[in-house]
């Protein structure tokens, strides 16, 4: 049990005194859950005896005898943000069932070929243009690494988001084999033509999301002149809703999690003759999403191109955000692809609240484990609890481990992205788009996860590419993390 008492407006003015007890898990050595707590402001030089431990102790234990000898007292400040003994920030789990390319799933699917097609479309609407690749040079050399480079989708298609890529190729997609095109010959302007919405009749797209995903679904709608319906889980930001609201579209937020609000929608384009435009598949519903797949390579062109424009020697590694596994697979696929047996090393980063792939790893086995309930993150994004059907196959055999990561490493990664070292450019990254970065930079920094840096190899060789797939797609919420220091409180379990 924990309980915590906050006030973030004085989290880097005073200090949170953490009351924990320690035990193993079957994590690995060194690492520590977080029994019971109490988190209390405090003078920054105050001191602190066993009397007042046992005291803040018992309303939560009841002062048990466990309690009171296994208990620590621990001052924790923001300027020593690695002594994180209460809470697990990152765990890394190796991926066993990586097979390497021999009996793989195929990838072709996700090929340079198929990306080529992809971007072709994409660049036929007005604002198309390649996203920055941001090189943080200095960022690398402080966190002990060769490389890292981050692409920026805050600057896509002024949607701050990189989801429309997938959900307008395959609107395309299923247009062209409407109108029996090839999609050489499909084009925006085509399918916003009056002569295609005589012959066709009216559409409206149904699509469930968590913001980034109905966004790009209903601006799709209004740039192609169709219609658009969008639920939203519960939780959901109502700054995200707005703005799909602003394409013309319907947009509803549910009392559901994630994954029944996507039950929801396919059942409301049932009934109501819609098209489901849905970036998650299961049996019976696998083509859209393998053409929402195929659009996201138009990003993993760019950043290859980009990469290459900067006379850098190939990625070793590549993290990247998994919810439900469409962005992380399609990536995947395109590099491994184009690299082969020389591909990078790809590991997958999620929240703690909706960790499936991260589990999936840890069980071992070919049969991939869901997570259930309401799952509270500032990773919204992320928060999926089903692995698609067809993701799951590819980063079962080609990813080598999974990161299952607390929200204050979003948070970090954030804020190290919004204020870079000297000489490197700042990135306006969301939630779910810095958390890898605030993983690596967890991993590199902390003593604890040595062992992880270590599995992974990460030392002054890597050359790491991350992929920044939102920008402060909530603005309140950023500035929250970004400006007052929200979920910075992470030794005392502060909520986030």
């Amino acid at each position: 049990m924990l309980l915590s008492f906050e006030d973030t407006h004085y989290a880097f003015a005073m200090a949170s005194i953490c009351v924990a007890v320690f035990i193993h898990t079957p994590f690995g050595s060194g690492t520590v859950l977080h029994f019971c707590g109490i988190c209390l402001p405090a003078q920054l030089s105050g001191r602190f005896n066993a009397k007042l431990v046992q005291k803040i102790l018992s309303p939560c234990c009841g002062g048990s005898a466990r309690c009171r000898t296994q208990a620590s007292v621990y001052i924790n400040r923001a300027a020593t943000p690695y002594r994180r003994a209460a809470v697990n920030t990152v765990s890394y789990c190796p991926n066993s069932l990586c097979t390497g390319t021999a009996d793989a799933a195929d990838v072709e699917v996700y090929g340079p070929e198929v990306a080529r097609v992809a971007r072709a479309f994409h660049q036929g609407f007005d604002r198309y243009a390649p996203t920055p690749l941001v090189r943080l040079k200095n960022l690398a050399h402080e966190l002990g690494l060769g490389e890292i480079l981050v692409k920026d989708e805050s600057q896509r298609f002024g949607l701050n988001a990189f989801k429309v890529l997938g959900g307008s190729y395959a609107v395309a997609r299923y247009l062209a084999r409407r109108l029996d095109l090839p999609m050489s010959r499909v084009s925006p302007q085509l399918l916003r033509s009056a002569e295609v919405h005589e012959q066709l009749g009216k559409i409206t797209l149904v699509t469930a999301t968590d913001g980034n995903h109905g966004r790009g679904v209903a601006w799709t709608a209004q740039q192609l002149g169709m219609g658009a319906t969008v639920f939203m889980p519960a939780g959901s930001a109502p700054v995200r809703a707005e703005n799909i609201r602003k394409t013309g579209a319907q947009c509803t937020i549910t009392d559901l999690n994630y994954d029944d609000t996507v039950r929801l929608a396919m059942q409301h384009a049932q009934e109501t003759d819609g098209v489901l435009v849905q970036d998650t598949a299961w049996d019976g519903y696998e083509e859209v999403p393998l053409w929402i797949m195929q659009g996201y390579t138009t990003l993993a062109l760019e950043a290859d191109e980009q990469w290459r424009d900067c006379g850098l020697r190939p990625p070793t590694h590549i993290f990247l955000q998994a919810g439900v596994g469409s962005f992380a697979a399609a990536v995947l696929g395109y590099f491994a692809a184009v690299w082969g047996d020389a591909a990078p090393q790809v590991i997958t980063v999620e929240p703690q609240a909706a960790d499936c792939f991260f589990r999936s790893f840890m069980a071992g086995n070919s049969a991939p484990r869901a997570v259930s309930g309401h799952m509270r993150t500032i990773m919204a994004g992320l928060a999926c609890g089903e692995p698609s059907s067809l993701c799951w196959p590819l980063l079962r055999d080609r990813a080598v481990g999974g990161l299952s990561c607390h929200d204050v490493v979003a948070a970090n990664g954030m804020r190290i992205l919004a204020a870079p070292l000297p000489g490197d450019s700042p990135v306006c990254s969301g939630e779910s788009g810095a958390a890898p970065l605030g993983a690596i930079e967890q991993i590199m920094k902390n003593p604890q996860m040595q062992d992880a840096r270590q599995a992974l190899r990460l030392d002054a060789a890597s050359r790491i590419l991350l992929f920044s797939t939102e920008g402060d797609t909530s603005p309140e919420l950023y500035r929250q993390i970004v400006w007052y220091g929200r979920c910075a409180g992470v030794e005392a379990g502060w909520p986030s």
